[in-house]
């Protein structure tokens, strides 16, 4: 059974386990290990969630399978972009499932759940950054409807970014 929970201030240590996780698991070759361990420690705390989570415009979901946590989505409703000259579009932050729950379909039920939320609120489409390395995802998205329509460089410490692609779906 799988659901899908809008996440509150007291997720945020969980939100931030799943974050270091997924992000080593998909990332975790696209830099030095002080990198990666320096990139997670600073973004994925709890400190820094619930920093995200009390901000009324970060829109955070859980989604559950057999009771056990899986993975998380972050959008931002209206967060227009120069190479994407729309106004009403999402942009989907994050979406992190955990490897082990791979090959269940929960990402594109979790992703489709995002989607529905941002038809509903009038948004025209959806945004996103993507590690270019990250085949896995790309081709998701690719499969989802997303075409390239730029790229961007994900500052990853001071000392290293990794080539990203942008992303865009039209509704």
């Amino acid at each position: 059974m799988t659901s899908i929970i809008k996440a509150k201030e007291e997720d945020c240590k969980l939100l931030a386990d799943i974050g270091k996780v997924s992000f080593i698991e998909s990332h975790g070759s696209s830099a030095a290990s002080s990198d990666i361990d320096m990139y997670v420690n600073d973004n994925y705390n709890s400190e820094i969630l619930k920093e995200e989570i009390s901000d009324r415009k970060n829109i955070y979901h859980i989604i559950y399978h057999d009771n056990q946590p899986a993975g998380y989505s972050k959008i931002i409703y209206n967060v227009p972009h120069s190479n994407i000259g729309i106004e009403n579009v999402t942009k989907l932050d994050r979406i992190y499932l955990l490897k082990e729950f791979y090959g269940l379909r929960l990402g594109l039920e979790l992703f489709n759940f995002n989607i529905e939320l941002s038809r509903q609120n009038k948004q025209s489409g959806m945004w996103l950054f993507v590690w270019k390395e990250n085949h896995r995802a790309v081709n998701f998205y690719k499969k989802t409807g997303f075409k390239i329509v730029g790229s961007y460089d994900f500052k990853l410490t001071d000392t290293h970014s990794n080539p990203n692609h942008q992303m865009l779906l039209m509704y």
